[in-house]
């Protein structure tokens, strides 16, 4: 399977930048909402589809092979669930997450002007 990984040329890098690697696996359809709805706890796959749920059957397939891929989520008797390092990054990603919240307020201030 092909997933963007350290090294290797992905989007925005030819070289494989690490963070530009990182940056295009998020960046996938989907692949952030996944990690988002596991963050809730363990999901089977008919369960997270629901979570998500407008995400097609074959694109939750790929991000779950490609996010298990990358060590970010596992499969356990209970679902899936965020791994240690997928618990990492969703922590890391809580200061952009609220961020992007107060940034998201300048344009409900500006719709309204």
């Amino acid at each position: 399977m092909k997933f963007p990984t350290p090294g290797k040329p992905v989007r925005g890098s030819k070289s494989g930048n690490h963070i530009m690697a990182l940056f295009d696996l998020l960046g996938r359809s989907w692949a952030m909402g996944v990690l988002w709805k596991l963050r809730e706890g363990p999901s089977t796959f008919r369960a997270l589809q629901e979570r998500c749920e407008s995400i097609s059957p074959t694109t939750l397939n790929k991000r779950l092979k490609e996010l298990t891929a990358a060590l970010l989520i596992e499969r356990t008797v209970e679902g899936y669930i965020l791994t240690a390092k997928g618990n990492e990054i969703f922590l890391l990603l809580l200061p952009l997450e609220k961020w992007s919240r107060e940034w998201a307020t300048n344009f409900k201030e500006t719709d309204e002007k």
